[in-house]
């Protein structure tokens, strides 16, 4: 009988961690500012990139080529965001993680500039891509958050592609 305690006692504390732990990443991923670069807040976006780990490709119900359109629909309204606001991103060559919440909004955006980028003030950047990210959204929804982890160049030409003038 003691045996029996003791390991459901032993369970019980064992879930009780896991349940803490579950609680400190929603904590930490919470706390994180909606955009910044790789690099800052490791932990953090570890934590993300744990929690939010569908891809956009099985979103797309593993479709290649509808989750191309997604994410060049995605370019495309940076680019037109961009030219609305008068700001400059034309040259501009990034590594691009983008977190949607379930309703297909934008979470978290994290970016890194590639070596052969032009050089640019990125905090002006971060904030372009804040005030983007809080008047995007996807035109569809998913039951929990998703990700997608890609390259994005500048002018994009994605409206081509999409058959967009």
């Amino acid at each position: 009988m003691k045996i029996f305690i003791k390991s459901i006692l032993f369970v019980v504390i064992l879930l009780q961690g896991v349940a803490l732990k579950a609680d400190i990443n929603s904590s930490r991923i919470d706390s994180l500012p909606s955009v910044f670069m790789i690099g800052q807040n490791e932990v953090e976006y570890e934590d993300l990139v744990a929690d939010c780990n569908d891809l956009l490709l099985s979103v797309c119900d593993d479709s290649m080529d509808e989750a191309y359109r997604k994410w060049l629909s995605l370019l495309s309204e940076m680019e037109k965001y961009a030219e609305k606001r008068e700001f400059d991103i034309k040259g501009i060559k990034i590594w691009l993680n983008v977190f949607w919440k379930p309703d297909g909004t934008i979470k978290h955006l994290v970016f890194y500039p590639k070596p052969n980028s032009r050089n640019m003030n990125f905090d002006q950047l971060t904030e372009f891509f804040n005030e983007f990210q809080s008047e995007y959204k996807m035109d569809f929804s998913y039951q929990k958050c998703f990700s997608h982890y890609g390259s994005a160049a500048f002018p994009s030409f994605a409206d081509l592609y999409l058959g967009k003038q």
